[in-house]
């Protein structure tokens, strides 16, 4: 099963890479994901509808329809959260901070808060977590996007930790579809409130993408996911996350050689494949 869970873990990383770099290149993540959530819960309802009657319409426990609501606001200001690190931002820098700030976060809470203690290796991957994530800082021209993004690993280390706990107490697709379905309400909402208390003006989102990329990024975006939750139905958290935090390094390097992030690069991949081996280390 855990040789699964791996599989799993890396397909998915795979597809969380790609979308990210789809949004990123959009010009403008918000609008962006304002779409994805509506297409994506619209094709996960249509897909799932008919495979909920077929395999005899299995329900979803309260307490997993609970933590499912936890985690979907979560992920709905994890939506915010990395828009506004995307928009002030280069990509190969946002993207391991984000990915790499959530394990560390997770770690210093079993430290400070469940009293936990760390083997040696645990320690280094600690070190080498904390100089990837200041390298591809300082790599950044004004480090206006350090601040977002460590808070979208903030929220990474929240909804995962719930996600952990609530794809166990029900059937992980029945999860995955209440959550995109809830995001969907969720996202258009929080915009629409944001905009009666003046933060920000809808007519200033741009209409794009099209629905046909939203559509695109939706499905990496959902599979991607899909594909965590059943392998953390399978495996450990421990096993999974590092695993599925392969991307970091490979978004960093399609950051500096496709969209031309050069500046620094060094720093960046170098902070990039830190982040990664310190994340693998953690897990031992």
């Amino acid at each position: 099963m855990t040789a699964i869970a791996v599989a799993m873990a890396l397909t998915a990383a795979a597809f969380h890479g790609t979308w990210n770099v789809l949004v990123k290149v959009s010009g403008d993540p918000l609008s962006t994901f304002r779409r994805v959530t509506l297409t994506t819960a619209l094709v996960a309802t249509v897909v799932f509808v008919p495979a909920w009657l077929m395999l005899g319409r299995p329900m979803l426990d309260p307490r997993a329809a609970g933590l499912c609501l936890l985690s979907s606001i979560l992920e709905t200001a994890y939506l915010w959260l990395l828009s506004s690190a995307y928009q002030r931002g280069e990509i190969s820098s946002v993207y391991p901070i984000a990915r790499g700030s959530a394990p560390l976060l997770s770690v210093l809470v079993g430290l400070v808060l469940l009293g936990e203690r760390l083997t040696s290796l645990q320690l280094a991957g600690v070190v080498l977590l904390l100089a990837g994530i200041l390298a591809v800082t300082v790599s950044q021209a004004t480090g206006r996007a350090t601040l977002p993004a460590l808070l979208t690993g903030v929220a990474i280390a929240a909804y995962t930790s719930v996600d952990r706990v609530g794809v166990r107490l029900t059937t992980p697709w029945l999860y995955g579809w209440l959550l995109f379905a809830l995001m969907a309400m969720e996202l258009p909402l929080s915009l629409w409130l944001a905009s009666r208390m003046g933060w920000i003006r809808m007519a200033a989102l741009s209409a794009s993408p099209t629905w046909t990329q939203s559509t695109i990024i939706g499905a990496f975006m959902w599979a991607g996911y899909f594909l965590v939750l059943w392998a953390l139905s399978l495996a450990p958290l421990a096993i999974v996350a590092p695993v599925r935090e392969m991307a970091v390094v490979a978004v960093a390097v399609w950051g500096v050689w496709r969209l031309g992030e050069r500046r620094h690069s060094g720093t960046k991949l170098s902070g990039a494949v830190a982040t990664l081996i310190g994340i693998a280390l953690l897990a031992t």
